[in-house]
């Protein structure tokens, strides 16, 4: 089997808004300031998420992504595991994945937490007498005891975090994209998750974590990308990297020009902000 990896070539990523509400008018009014709105050939609004980011990874390779709220990062983690498909650019990905995004994601709340368990090692491809051992760690992790008898819906977010953390973590992907939920915790759980985590991180071949924490990314990563308003503002060296987004130093100029290709001639700058004021009155 070859080596895993992931290629990343100027993806792009554009969200429609659909306005109606003020809930939308002020999504808008954020994205207009930004400088982030276009227009796609059905003559929607849309936000434009992430636009021409390229990279690759190999093996060993230990990725970080900064940058503020509304940066992209998460965008870029779902793109990556194939949630998102880009309107320009590809995603290649080889080797097994595993997207620690959301603490609920990939489960079903109808179902207890022991079917959800074995739901997903029958998704990994593991044979019965591992789906049961896989039952027994994440049981013994979680803590859950009999609720893990009764029905996801009924946890408390605290008690889905335990289990969906137990659960990420119970499996050894060659790929691990990890956002920065799974960071957080009562500082009990997370004393007892550390140890877990890290051997997780230790035994995937490629990492690429999403977080806040310039600590992790210091002392987890061995490249770090600064997104910047859904572009690529640096790209380097964790110490570099992290100096100049904490001092918000000159950075070298690595926006990325707008989109090119097919679907250049139909992303245009318009004044959404009047038309929203114009169509919900002032």
């Amino acid at each position: 089997m070859s080596d895993p990896y992931i290629l990343a070539e100027g993806i792009s990523v554009f969200f429609p808004l659909y306005h109606g509400s003020a809930r939308s008018l002020k999504k808008t009014v954020v994205a207009a300031a930004s400088g982030r709105l276009g227009q796609d050939r059905q003559h929607r609004v849309v936000v434009q998420a992430l636009r021409d980011i390229s990279f690759s990874l190999r093996g060993g390779d230990r990725l970080g992504l900064i940058g503020a709220n509304g940066a992209g990062k998460t965008t870029l983690l779902r793109t990556l595991a194939g949630i998102y498909e880009p309107v320009l650019g590809r995603v290649e990905t080889q080797g097994s994945l595993s997207a620690l995004l959301d603490s609920s994601l990939g489960m079903n709340v109808e179902l207890t937490g022991r079917e959800n368990i074995m739901l997903r090692g029958l998704y990994n491809g593991l044979r019965r007498p591992e789906v049961a051992r896989l039952q027994e760690d994440v049981a013994e992790f979680a803590g859950l005891d009999d609720f893990l008898d009764l029905p996801v819906r009924i946890y408390s977010a605290g008690m889905v975090v335990r289990l969906a953390f137990a659960l990420a973590t119970a499996i050894r992907p060659e790929i691990l994209l990890m956002d920065e939920w799974i960071l957080a915790g009562d500082a009990e759980f997370m004393e007892r998750a550390q140890q877990r985590l890290e051997a997780m991180v230790r035994s995937a071949d490629i990492l690429v974590l999403s977080t806040h924490d310039t600590q992790i990314v210091k002392r987890w990563c061995s490249r770090v990308l600064w997104l910047d308003q859904g572009q690529l503002r640096l790209d380097g060296s964790p110490d570099e990297v992290v100096t100049a987004y904490l001092g918000r130093a000159e950075a070298p100029p690595k926006l990325a020009p707008p989109p090119s290709g097919r679907l250049s001639q139909a992303i245009e700058p318009r004044n959404i902000v009047a038309d929203n004021l114009a169509t919900h009155g002032r």
